[in-house]
């Protein structure tokens, strides 16, 4: 049953729904069911309470809408289509085809007006939660009275699978302790999914699930009542100390013979049931045609979106002379901080220590530079050393911290600084041990994919964590993030190389991950700023050309640089390359390269803490291994890199037999296979204590 509509609001939202309906069955592809269920929600929102400035989608002080819901994109592209926004007809009908703006899921960068790509159920959620979360920690910073210059919400749209996503409870968790007034969330409530409908696996009362996270909860019982569903919204706005859920009950597929069923979910409707659509709606327009009447509203919101960001600018004006270092720091802020390499401080250390203490050191002058650099932990800063030292905590009651508890919920962190990023004013980092990195790769992926340059500090890297076991052991992770596009993964030997992995990081362009170690990394001697071109020589031959390259990250650099002193013994002239970032060394130069690597020398060993994989383009046919292609144990740090080879003898004897001088070498695979069973001393370790107690 329609709510109380007035006769161009209908017209518009059914030209929202048969125009995308049109787009989607013309691409054979895409999601009709949710853009004509909640055609009347996104339409609600953008003509009574969304600010926003179609002629300049990044106004600063605009709104946020993010579509959780990715899927029903081609209602996010109708919608901003129709309110004035630069999205040609044209890419309309040739919607999920390529070149076109209008992508299957809104992509970041692509298409104006799109916050934040979305796709990954619930992942929406998390992103306009880190929003809300930069708009607080901004209003707090900058806002006067009278003079309140960061002044705007955060609305996401959402379906039943994002509710059944455990991201979305992780961020509503957070979201509902840190009390985000300004955090509105619409849930397109249909009870259906791909496989039909919901009562089969999702029976909870989302409501009152919310409402224990601490959420102002309402519910709209039709969502083609418009005027509701702005009531809702308004009501919502009222309320500042709690995020909002706004439940909007629709029916999928809403209009089409396909109404109600879950086959109109994931798949174009036909010609006929287009047809059918058209004429349940009474709507007789042409095929992507906008009618005049709708049109007005195109022109009505250019206006409007002008108005808007013209009596924000005069707000700004006034504040700027009222306040001119505010003003100038918040310009600061909102266009980034920029660092040199040639900041000497930067890389002074005043002892040894592990990668994850020089992180600490270099984080901390990082922040005295860099005020608006934010970020924390996943309930482990003290483990990560992810703490600003001289900030306080960010919380629901203290806004002025820059650090940043983020709790046990490593997914909803990923996603949360994606959306502090995306937000603007603040320069996000987010830190867990770097086996949990599992745990929030979908939104290190949706990092890449949006090339945000947010900072991934990932620590206790391999089995020098010891004795919390193969659990807390990364093995193949190091693999698997360096095999995701634009990402760019740093392991460092030492504090020079952590400093300079930062200091790119600031710099970058794409997410940086630095993946840092428990175990200590004594300052190398020879270790230099070439760590910012990714790879570099840290021990060069005495001679003209090196008998044998040992390539080496993180603290095996250490190994190798012994190693090679012990080749020197056995006359082999052995060449030390440190690779604390592959990515970055790709994007070098080729003749840069070769003289790093040079391709006449074949014998060559990678001596990593990790899986093997993907050292192959390095190491090529004839070389040596000395990896880890297994799961650890439980055990001292040091116990583990004895056991499985990671010593200077056993980089030695890899090294010798990749050039057939040492035929009773052990490659490091077997290396396990070859030794006494670690269990054995640590039976023995165990032996020693209890006669010393």
């Amino acid at each position: 049953m329609l709510g109380k509509v007035s006769p161009k609001d209908l017209l518009a939202v059914n030209t929202i729904r048969v125009l995308s309906a049109e787009a989607i069955t013309k691409a054979n592809s895409g999601h009709p069911g949710i853009v004509l269920g909640a055609a009347p929600i996104g339409y609600s929102l953008f003509l009574n309470h969304l600010n926003f400035n179609p002629n300049n989608p990044s106004f600063d002080n605009r709104d946020r809408f993010v579509l959780s819901a990715g899927h029903g994109s081609m209602l996010l592209y109708s919608l901003l289509h129709i309110f004035g926004y630069n999205v040609p007809m044209s890419d309309i009908e040739t919607f999920r085809q390529k070149g076109s703006i209008c992508s299957g899921h809104p992509e970041y960068g692509l298409c104006p007006g799109v916050e934040i790509s979305t796709g990954p159920l619930g992942q929406g959620i998390a992103n306009a939660v880190g929003m809300a979360i930069a708009e607080n920690k901004l209003a707090a910073k900058f806002n006067r009275p009278g003079l309140e210059i960061v002044d705007h919400y955060t609305y996401a749209l959402c379906g039943d699978g994002c509710m059944e996503e455990g991201i979305e409870n992780e961020a509503a968790s957070l979201a509902g302790t840190l009390k985000l007034g300004k955090l509105v969330v619409l849930y397109d409530s249909n009870n259906i999914t791909i496989e039909g409908d919901t009562k089969n696996v999702f029976s909870e009362n989302v409501g009152k699930r919310h409402q224990a996270l601490g959420w102002h909860v309402q519910t709209v019982k039709d969502a083609n009542d418009i005027n509701a569903i702005s009531r809702a919204i308004r009501k919502a706005k009222a309320v500042s100390d709690k995020p909002s859920l706004i439940i909007v009950k629709s029916k999928i597929g809403y209009g089409s013979p396909l109404e109600g069923n879950e086959s109109c979910h994931g798949a174009p409707l036909s010609e006929h049931d287009v047809a059918k659509l058209r004429q349940n709606l009474n709507y007789t327009y042409p095929p992507f045609t906008i009618p005049d009447e709708v049109k007005e509203i195109t022109a009505e919101y250019k206006k409007r979106g002008d108005k808007l960001e013209a009596d924000w600018n005069k707000l700004f004006n006034k504040y700027e002379k009222k306040f001119p270092v505010l003003a100038n720091e918040y310009k600061t802020w909102m266009n980034g901080y920029s660092l040199t390499s040639r900041d000497d401080d930067l890389w002074a250390y005043s002892k040894d220590d592990a990668t994850r203490g020089y992180g600490s050191t270099v984080l901390n002058k990082l922040a005295d530079r860099i005020p608006n650099l934010m970020g924390g932990s996943a309930d482990l800063g003290s483990s990560n050393k992810t703490i600003i030292k001289k900030s306080g905590d960010f919380n629901a009651l203290y806004k002025d911290g820059n650090n940043f508890h983020f709790g046990i919920r490593e997914h909803a962190m990923g996603a949360i600084v994606n959306g502090m990023y995306v937000h603007g004013g603040i320069r996000p980092y987010c830190s867990t041990f770097f086996v949990f990195s599992d745990y929030m790769k979908g939104a290190m992926r949706m990092s890449a994919i949006m090339k945000l340059p947010v900072i991934y500090v990932m620590t206790h890297d391999s089995i020098g964590v010891g004795e919390d076991g193969c659990t807390h052991q990364p093995i193949e992770q190091l693999t698997a993030l360096r095999a995701t596009p634009n990402t760019d993964v740093y392991r460092p030997a030492d504090g020079t190389e952590t400093t300079a992995a930062w200091i790119h990081a600031i710099a970058s362009d794409r997410p940086t991950v630095l993946v840092l170690s428990r175990q200590k990394a004594p300052m190398l001697a020879n270790s230099s700023k070439d760590a910012l071109r990714g790879g570099y020589v840290i021990e060069k031959e005495a001679g003209s050309t090196p008998d044998v390259i040992l390539i080496a990250t993180g603290t095996e650099v250490n190994l190798a640089v012994k190693a090679k002193a012990l080749l020197k013994e056995n006359g082999v002239d052995a060449r030390v390359v440190s690779m604390p970032c592959t990515e970055v060394f790709e994007r070098q130069p080729e003749e840069y390269k070769e003289s790093v690597l040079p391709s006449s020398v074949e014998a060559r060993v990678i001596v990593e803490a990790g899986s093997g994989l993907g050292w192959g383009k390095y190491v090529g046919l004839k070389g040596g291994y000395v990896t880890m292609d297994r799961f650890g144990e439980s055990a001292p740090a040091s116990v583990l890199m004895n056991e499985y080879g990671f010593t200077p003898e056993n980089v030695e004897k890899v090294a010798l037999n990749v050039l057939g001088k040492n035929e009773e070498s052990v490659p490091s695979e077997e290396i396990a296979e070859t030794t006494e069973p670690v269990t054995e001393e640590i039976k023995a370790d165990k032996a020693k204590k209890e006669e010393n107690v």
